[in-house]
């Protein structure tokens, strides 16, 4: 690592010769396949753009010039580059780096990304801004790992190429997002790969139409040329989409042979307006793993960093994704119209079990969560039960769809929000905190959260038995309480209904989804004290079970709502609205999550910080009972 304890930020790579910069790029693939085999962590995509990241901090002056990452996990060489390769192994780690950008965490992270298709838009705006301040420095957005088959790129070319605003897109084509990337552009983008001659074609036809018009003059002849030129461009330029987008397009380029991308971007930075360079790479490039599947480099737990091979963990319940996906897999043969659709999730989902088993009924639509959304829609007009499994934190780029496309027309549509809740060391912007409030307040929905496997199944069984709207429900990532049985053992769980998991008569503790087994560990060690505490598993959380919560309220003075998400609108804001109007004199407190962002660590510390565990509801129980009714021993 010789060369690079010498960097400290850009400006080292710049003093560098150009002979340095390939053994540079080895170093630093090293560094990355070594701290991450203890760290786990993102790890494909940003292997593919080392020599990328090598050529930009050599030909930019970063932070002068504003290098924006589209999908922030592309950038951990970038991390390593611009002054934090000695803190890279606290990443992800509590108090230590993101695993994404962050504007806080350095100079060179000109825009924080998470999700994927910001990073253009984010650099035209850069742009903008630099225009109308006067200032002079250059903007280059970089943007790929499948963020070409989610929408907001493509409007953000169609406002930036036509502008002759100063712009450079990177566009980072890996072939992957974390399964292959699908769909026309895909295809588009490969073809312009199978077909490199058309370059030197087009430049070929181009330049004898130029000399002709040069000799032999006119200006009938000149417009002969340009509509001639424009005809050859559309024929042969593998660039076309981004040519009529106002692009002026160069590639595609080696993103593995520095010294091209060198000489590329010298000379494209001296040019001004719009225009994209691309750049051909392999996500993973480098790491020890023999097998094919490429979806495993995305993303991995520690490893050995020599085989590549995930290192031993204790096996214990199954995780709830998997739970999922072997129950949509095994439902699948009952309901015939039954089809899975995901955006570019496959396995992060589940729904590569699914997939395997049911290939037909099986669409993967890229990262398009509101096109999942109205796709979804769709079929279901047509008699199809479709199951659209999406991250929580990604749903939130349909809301709109969600309410206009499918509520408002009562559609039955199942949403199945992976990732709900504290989602652990990928931190603030995979937070899935705030799908209850956003989900509640959507009419015709209905909203529950299983406290386990075997009632995931059974409220999956009432979804595909509700036919009078869209139905969703959320779970955690991580380990199920205990394995779940054959879905074909289970049944379906009557529709708005609570179950009772301990009765008592000081206080009743109402749990939506995982939080049912803190609240019966908070009860327990309550009832060693002398309280005597209901505990009811509210797996529905629209509609309520009127029945129960009326018996509740006659039975007790304080009722304690507990959800992991946000406070602020959730299910105890919405609960307390609903008793204050027909029980008033009964005390709604709610439990969840503080209305603020939470920083990478282990979900379980995320959860104790927040006090959703046993002792620490139990210990606001303690203090709530102690106002309700001071005189008890």
């Amino acid at each position: 690592m010789a060369l690079l304890e010498t960097i400290a930020g850009p400006a080292d790579v710049r003093r560098l010769s150009r002979e340095q910069l390939q053994p540079l790029a080895d170093e630093v693939r090293r560094r990355l396949i070594d701290v991450v085999s203890q760290t786990g962590g993102h790890i494909g995509a940003g292997l593919g753009v080392v020599e990328l990241t090598v050529a930009l901090c050599y030909c930019f002056d970063s932070p002068r010039d504003k290098i924006v990452w589209d999908v922030g996990h592309q950038a951990y060489p970038w991390k390593i580059l611009t002054g934090r390769n000695a803190r890279l192994p606290t990443l992800r780690q509590t108090g230590g780096l993101s695993g994404f950008l962050r504007r806080s965490e350095s100079e060179h992270d000109q825009f924080g990304a998470g999700h994927a298709g910001t990073g253009l838009s984010a650099a035209f705006g850069i742009a903008a801004a630099r225009d109308l301040k006067g200032e002079q420095f250059k903007v280059v957005g970089v943007v790929g790992d499948g963020a070409l088959t989610c929408g907001l790129p493509y409007e953000a070319m169609n406002n930036a190429g036509h502008s002759g605003r100063d712009v450079i897109m990177v566009l980072n084509d890996n072939g992957m997002s974390i399964a292959p990337n699908v769909g026309a552009i895909n295809r588009y983008l490969g073809s312009i790969i199978a077909s490199p001659i058309t370059v030197r074609i087009r430049e070929i036809v181009k330049a004898m139409i130029e000399k002709a018009s040069h000799v032999v003059g006119g200006q009938k002849l000149v417009d002969f040329a340009k509509t001639m030129e424009e005809s050859i461009k559309n024929l042969w330029s593998p660039g076309m989409l981004f040519e009529e987008l106002g692009f002026r397009y160069f590639g595609p380029i080696d993103g593995h042979n520095i010294s091209q991308m060198v000489q590329t971007f010298e000379i494209v930075k001296t040019l001004r307006g719009p225009r994209v360079v691309h750049v051909i790479t392999e996500k993973g490039k480098g790491f020890p793993l023999p097998e094919p599947d490429l979806e495993k480099y995305h993303a991995r737990a520690p490893y050995d960093p020599v085989t590549g091979q995930l290192k031993p963990v204790n096996p214990g319940p199954p995780q709830w994704t998997r739970v999922f996906g072997e129950a949509i897999t095994q439902l699948a043969a009952e309901y015939p119209n039954l089809v899975a659709i995901t955006a570019a999730m496959p396995s992060g989902t589940g729904t590569n079990i699914f997939q395997k088993k049911w290939p037909e009924r099986f669409f993967d639509v890229g990262i398009a969560e509101a096109h999942a959304t109205t796709f979804a829609a769709g079929l279901a007009t047509q008699g199809m039960r479709p199951v659209v499994a999406i991250y929580s934190t990604f749903l939130q780029r349909a809301y709109d769809s969600i309410i206009h496309d499918v509520a408002i027309q009562q559609l039955p549509v199942i949403f199945c929000m992976d990732r709900a809740g504290m989602v652990g060391e990928d931190g603030q912007t995979h937070m899935g905190l705030y799908d209850i409030a956003y989900m509640l307040a959507v009419p015709n929905l209905t909203v529950t959260a299983p406290k386990d496997g075997a009632e995931l199944i059974g409220l999956l069984r009432c979804a595909l038995e509700h036919s009078d709207g869209p139905f969703s429900l959320r779970y955690p990532r991580d380990k199920a309480p205990g394995a779940a049985p054959p879905a074909a053992e289970v049944a379906p769980v009557p529709y708005g209904s609570w179950e009772m998991l301990r009765r008592g008569r000081d206080c009743a503790l109402l749990a939506v989804g995982v939080m049912c087994r803190p609240a019966l560990d908070a009860a327990a060690a309550l009832a060693g004290e002398g309280w005597d505490v209901t505990v009811v598993n509210c797996r529905f959380l629209k509609p309520i079970d009127r029945a129960t919560l009326e018996a509740l309220t006659r039975e007790h003075r304080l009722l304690v709502t507990i959800e992991d998400g946000t406070v602020v609108n959730g299910f105890g804001a919405s609960l307390a609205g609903i008793v204050q109007a027909s029980a008033p004199d009964v005390r709604v407190v709610a439990l969840g999550v503080p209305d603020r962002t939470y920083e990478h660590a282990p979900r379980a510390q995320q959860l104790e910080e927040v006090g959703l565990t046993g002792p620490g509801i139990a210990a606001r129980v303690r203090a709530l009972a102690t106002e309700e009714s001071p005189t008890h021993s």
